[in-house]
């Protein structure tokens, strides 16, 4: 059942329905947002055979990268504005951002130097059969610690170990230096840990509730008096942290399944922000939202970092995780496969990491 696969392979299944139907235009609206690298080669070898053949394609992505791959012109929308259309020949990656942001490319990872302080957690031995072995690693007050790793990795499990979604097999974690067991999200939240879901629909959000309702949901029991809810202290909360993510609606009472991919990302932000974590785990923070609101959201990680928040990164965007982690972990095939400072990581080494290839190993082949 199409239920029980994984978003990479839901992903795949309707870019193969859609390729069936043999049309003379194809629209294809974020079509690598789950894939791994493999499968984005696969779907471009597809995509240049239907050029080829005749097909004419409508290719609407936020990876700046494969615009200038895949793409022989390119249109800028803003705010629901057409900005204008060039030649990918003729325009650069600068000037790409700069239409689609108003900014340059300088201010897309808008990233502060948080001084680290002490170890804030540390994950000690965690293995779980079929998924990842082995795992141990400690995360620092004020820092960014990225994730990467192709999809099939484990990173997403770990985190929802992490946050006590599953059980490990085996293993320890420890919060400010004291072991804390954790077999449930209540439980951990109380330790100040949140968790921020790959896939925000179906794991971070209730869309028929409103923005309020979302926001307040992780904390609802602090407005409530004698089995009644405090509206109004409720809407007073909801309000601040909506303010503080600069949710962009007509009001609170607005549907979240009617906002944009970015305010939705930016209601699941507030709602965790609002529990008051020290340690926030973000899972694709800006998966299918466009340039501006992943400027917003990486603006806010590093004001949160600058404040002491401990926060896990998992991205499967190369340039996220170059522009925003003070240290970055690579996973493959459920271990760690290697570990980078700042200013040791480079695309290379992380890549090749990503696919089990040592340091060692790499400079025998090259």
């Amino acid at each position: 059942m199409v239920r029980n696969l994984s978003a990479a392979e839901q992903q795949l299944v309707e870019i193969v329905k859609a390729l069936s139907l043999n049309s003379q235009i194809l629209i294809m609206d974020e079509p690598t947002s789950a894939l791994t690298l493999n499968e984005v080669k696969g779907l471009f070898k597809i995509i240049k055979h239907l050029k080829s053949s005749g097909t004419s394609i409508i290719f609407i992505s936020h990876r700046i990268e494969e615009t200038f791959e895949i793409a022989d012109r390119v249109t800028v929308l803003r705010d629901g504005h057409y900005i204008g259309t060039n030649n990918i020949s003729t325009v650069t990656v600068d000037e790409l951002i700069k239409m689609m942001i108003g900014r340059t490319l300088s201010e897309l990872f808008p990233k502060k130097f948080a001084e680290r302080g002490e170890p804030i957690l540390k994950v000690e031995a965690f293995s779980k059969e079929r998924q990842f072995h082995d795992i141990t690693f400690k995360l620092h007050k004020g820092e960014i610690l990225g994730f990467y790793g192709l999809i099939g990795a484990g990173r997403s499990e770990l985190a929802r170990e992490i946050f006590g979604l599953e059980s490990p097999d085996s293993g320890k974690i420890f919060v400010n230096g004291e072991q804390v067991h954790i077999r449930h999200p209540r439980m951990t939240m109380k330790h100040g840990v949140a968790y921020l879901p790959e896939e925000r629909q179906h794991q971070g959000l209730i869309l028929q509730m409103n923005i309020t309702n979302n926001i307040t949901l992780p904390i609802l029991d602090q407005f409530i008096k004698m089995g009644l809810v405090d509206t109004g202290k409720e809407t007073g909360v909801a309000k601040k942290y909506a303010d503080m993510l600069d949710v962009r609606a007509s009001g609170l009472w607005k549907k979240v399944m009617q906002l944009s991919g970015g305010n939705q990302q930016k209601v699941v932000l507030a709602k965790w922000l609002a529990t008051n974590p020290q340690i926030l785990i973000l899972d694709e923070p800006t998966r299918g939202i466009d340039v501006g609101a992943k400027a917003s959201v990486h603006k806010f990680m590093s004001e949160l970092a600058s404040q002491g928040i401990g926060i896990i990164m998992i991205s499967s965007e190369l340039p996220e995780i170059l522009g925003m982690s003070d240290r970055i972990i690579v996973m493959c095939e459920g271990r760690i496969t290697g570990e980078f400072t700042r200013e040791e990581a480079s695309q290379g080494k992380i890549l090749s990491a990503a696919v089990g290839i040592s340091s060692n190993k790499k400079n025998q082949m090259e």
